[in-house]
């Protein structure tokens, strides 16, 4: 006892330091499984997956991945999204902490194979990939 009581501060340090640690990890695990742009469009070319951007509609105008399908994060819960459930989807925004809501949204819904899009729209971008207005 007398240990923790002369070490607080040494103790409340090595827990933040452990918390900051596993935060990332759990942010990841929470949102289910995450594509990065090259899998994401061999997803779309091989298996024909439905891309759901998930941002605002003003947000989508201003560009998004080519034949994706607005529905907004607000009206994820109300708005059919695709009719075969087991049909993969790929969700993103504009840095994947929306989509990441979005694709658990989605597993609650029934969709089986839902992925997030890793580092969402900017990701894509980066990458080199096109959008359309």
């Amino acid at each position: 006892m007398k240990f923790i009581q002369e070490n607080i501060l040494l103790i409340a340090v090595a827990l933040v330091s452990g918390a900051m640690l596993l935060w990332p990890y759990l942010r990841r695990t929470t949102g289910g499984p995450s594509v990065n742009p090259a899998e994401a469009t061999q997803l779309m070319n091989r298996e024909d997956a439905l891309v759901v951007d998930v941002r605002e509609p003003g947000e989508y105008g201003a560009g998004h991945i080519l034949g994706a399908r607005n529905v907004p994060l607000s009206r994820i819960d109300d708005t059919p999204v695709a009719k075969k459930k087991d049909k993969p989807v790929i969700v993103y925004c504009d840095s994947g902490n929306r989509s990441a809501k979005a694709a658990a949204a989605l597993r609650r819904q029934g969709f089986a194979r839902v992925v997030n899009l890793a580092g969402g729209l900017g990701a894509w971008q980066q990458a080199g990939l096109p959008v359309e207005k």
